[in-house]
């Protein structure tokens, strides 16, 4: 009988151990193992993502996953890392924004609730409590900040995973990508919402297929896409608070039938669906998906989303990006041709060498391989229903320029009677200090902080050094040009004009679900006349003695 029993429990674990070296994709490894809270408890199933299973049975080096905000992604990213630990004794680097609080929320909120609720994932690992280190046999999960390098140089992974990469340090990704350079099998799977063009998981899509989810239509048979709010949904009421809004519904684009979000388990089950790639001759691959597709998300919910969007550029900002997992920049958000154009012709002139001492003169630089500097001229209009001297004041760019160390700055100080100069603070602080001495009382160091209150933060009492807002600056500065209040010369370069378009003002929301602005740079992008234009609308205020301070210790 003893015998029986050992003979019974040695067969059914060589047959588990079959099964389990069987399972070569991520998609069954998730069907057997894993277990899911709310809003769909129990086993895993693609039933309510279907377009999950693809992604999870993904190879390519590269994958992407630009999408809208809760379509599955993350789980899919924790799938295939469980798996890779699991089954291929692969060890994983997990890759988040920053180290705390990111790293720690997404151990207690995804991972700890994963081995809680899957039997088998609770006996694999077997060391848990450290929040950035989970070990499971000769494998382990690394979790990780991008703002880190030192984190990012210090593991060899085979599976990289960069969950929300439009908010990460995006010039530590490549440092990242080097701990797969020395394994065999590899694979980087990015995701995240965009942001704008060309910046954070938009610039990793386009370098892959581009796919989207199609799916055949209930009403025509044909296969279409839930791709454009436009034509594929439609709003039946003006206003959000209207009790109509809720009949709002999606139809197809092709036949115009109406497709019911109560049946979309029927008419986006994987047997009818397929990703279709825009660039299907592209080696790596990416999946791009909206929440018109979720199972959660009612077609009045994206009607609220689109209405309240005509009102607020925030809300315009949430409905492309978090809704509509598309890039976007709103009207206004930059300094774009038209707005330089319109600049050149109310000023009309050229750019000097020098200027006599009868204008009021400020001068911004910034600082990298070049030293680039503006310098503009000031006039008043004391007609301006205003006390804040910046909206009263109109610019006259006189010079724009680049050179390559400090000492030549100090030329241009006494060509052009500078009143006041703000110089970037960073990254060579000495040398900037140096200047900022030789010309004691007319020039400043600048640091862009973060919680400024007031405009300027005198920060220490031997350095002429001053701390300011960097996105509410910007928004004086480049709102400046987008509202012809700057004339600009007609030999204006290249390479001013291209920098001052560089940065694009997007909006996201914080922890508690208020909306914040900041400017981002477009990638490859350089900014340095923008921040010396920023400099220079700084320098103006300090120079006709209207600067504030208090003591400030956040800086970035």
């Amino acid at each position: 009988m003893l015998n029986h029993k050992l003979q019974k429990v040695l067969t059914q674990r060589v047959a588990a151990g079959l099964k389990r070296r069987s399972i070569s994709k991520n998609s069954d490894w998730a069907l057997q193992y894993r277990v899911m809270g709310q809003p769909f408890p129990g086993k895993w199933t693609f039933k309510w993502h279907p377009w999950l299973r693809d992604m999870h049975d993904c190879t390519t080096e590269l994958m992407t996953g630009m999408k809208a905000a809760q379509m599955g992604y993350t789980e899919t990213a924790l799938n295939k890392a469980l798996k890779a630990i699991d089954i291929d004794g692969q060890s994983v680097m997990y890759i988040l924004p920053a180290s705390k609080p990111d790293a720690s929320d997404f151990s207690s909120s995804r991972f700890d609730p994963a081995l809680e609720m899957s039997p088998h994932l609770a006996k694999l690992f077997t060391s848990v409590k450290n929040v950035q280190h989970k070990r499971a046999g000769n494998a382990n999960l690394y979790l990780r900040g991008s703002k880190s390098r030192s984190q990012l140089k210090s593991v060899p992974a085979g599976l990289m995973i960069f969950d929300e990469v439009d908010e990460m340090s995006q010039k530590n990704i490549p440092l990242a990508f080097e701990r797969m350079s020395g394994q065999k099998v590899k694979q980087a799977f990015m995701l995240s919402t965009p942001t704008i063009d060309g910046i954070g998981i938009s610039k990793w899509h386009q370098q892959t297929t581009d796919e989207q989810y199609s799916f055949k239509c209930p009403r025509c048979n044909r296969m279409i896409m839930l791709d454009d709010h436009e034509k594929n949904l439609v709003i039946t009421a003006d206003d959000i608070l209207d009790p109509e809004i809720e009949n709002s519904y999606y139809v197809c684009a092709e036949c115009g039938g109406i497709l019911n979000h109560e049946e979309k388990v029927k008419w986006l089950a994987y047997e009818n669906s397929e990703w279709v790639a825009a660039f299907p001759e592209r080696v790596n691959r990416g999946f791009n998906i909206n929440q018109m597709y979720s199972m959660t998300v009612k077609p009045s919910d994206m009607a609220k989303a689109v209405i309240k969007a005509e009102f607020s550029p925030e809300e315009e900002q949430e409905l492309y990006n978090s809704k509509l997992g598309k890039t976007h920049a709103v009207k206004g958000a930059r300094v774009d041709d038209e707005h330089i154009e319109a600049c050149t012709l109310i000023g009309g002139h050229t750019k000097i060498e020098q200027s006599p001492n009868t204008y009021f003169t400020t001068m911004g630089v910034d600082i990298g391989k070049w030293i680039h500097f503006e310098i503009d001229q000031w006039f008043f209009d004391d007609s301006m229903l205003t006390f804040d001297i910046n909206l009263m004041a109109k610019s006259k760019l006189v010079m724009e320029n680049k050179v390559r160390d400090f000492e030549e700055l100090d030329r241009y100080m006494n060509l052009f009677n500078i009143n006041y100069c703000v110089v970037d603070a960073e990254p060579e602080t000495r040398k900037a200090t140096e200047f900022a001495n030789r010309f004691y009382g007319r020039v400043s160091i600048c640091y862009y902080a973060r919680g400024v209150q007031k405009k300027f933060i005198n920060e220490h009492t031997d350095t002429p050094a001053i701390s300011v807002d960097r996105t509410s600056w910007l928004d004086a500065s480049l709102g400046r040009i987008i509202g012809t209040r700057c004339m600009l010369p007609k030999d204006l370069s290249m390479e001013y004009k291209t920098h001052i378009k560089s940065l694009v003002r997007i909006y996201k929301k914080d922890a508690d679900g208020n909306p914040v602005g900041s400017y981002v740079k477009e990638a490859n992008a350089a900014d340095h006349f923008a921040h010396a234009h920023n400099y220079a609308e700084i320098a103006l205020p300090l120079g006709l003695g209207l600067a504030q301070s208090k003591n400030i210790e956040d800086r970035v």
